[in-house]
């Protein structure tokens, strides 16, 4: 829970079926803090039209307006939001701890981006990307991280954090993208963990790659 509230209804810009968007929306739910979710409507290219590229440059959901603050990118929003508004459970003040978090975050915005969701991309949104280096690096990626999560409910530990956060959207909706999760009982066990906890809210699904058949 979180520590403080915002004075006001923290404003997030996104799109359901984004993976980063509910990286963002999944936390706020997580500290229950009061948030107001603004659709941007990638299809009709809202998110490249010049009040929107105020915000961000980039063209790219989701984006935050927390008061005089607004920012942009997922796994920034994560840290911005556990460093404000959470007392260090959900992201470490401890060196391991944060150093930790860190990779976690860095696998979310590089192996998982490459792997799991970059497949996705292709089954649900068509992007032309190569399916087959997706598949391949979401297989390394799971079989490592199967792994290292034996043993454990969550991705550092016995307690969550802002890392599972980060990783959970393309993960458990890699089938959407072609990649069975079947192999990987350990990653299948977090996931259970991670929509087991209080104030979980699932991402829309998608009925593409495995789910289509």
């Amino acid at each position: 829970m979180a520590t403080t509230k915002p004075a006001q209804p923290i404003r997030v810009y996104g799109a359901p079926p984004s993976g980063h968007t509910h990286r963002v929306l999944l936390l706020l739910s997580l500290l229950d803090l009061p948030h107001e979710f603004i659709k941007v409507d990638l299809a009709k290219g809202e998110h490249k039209r010049p009040e929107f590229l105020a915000k961000n440059p980039f063209g790219l959901v989701p984006v935050i307006e927390d008061g005089d603050t607004t920012l942009h990118d997922s796994n920034a929003i994560l840290v911005y939001l556990a460093t404000k508004y959470d007392d260090g459970k959900w992201l470490p003040r401890d060196p391991v701890g944060a150093a930790n978090v860190q990779r976690w975050l860095s696998l979310a915005a590089g192996l998982i981006y490459n792997g799991p969701s970059a497949a996705r991309l292709v089954t649900v949104f068509h992007a032309p990307l190569n399916y087959e280096h997706a598949m391949a690096t979401a297989a390394a990626l799971f079989k490592v991280l199967d792994a290292d999560l034996s043993g454990r409910k969550f991705a550092l530990g016995s307690s969550p954090t802002i890392a599972d956060v980060a990783a959970y959207a393309y993960i458990a909706h890699a089938p959407e993208g072609g990649v069975s999760l079947d192999p990987y009982p350990n990653i299948r066990a977090w996931i259970k963990n991670v929509e087991a906890l209080p104030g979980f809210v699932p991402m829309m699904t998608i009925k593409a790659g495995l789910l289509a058949e």
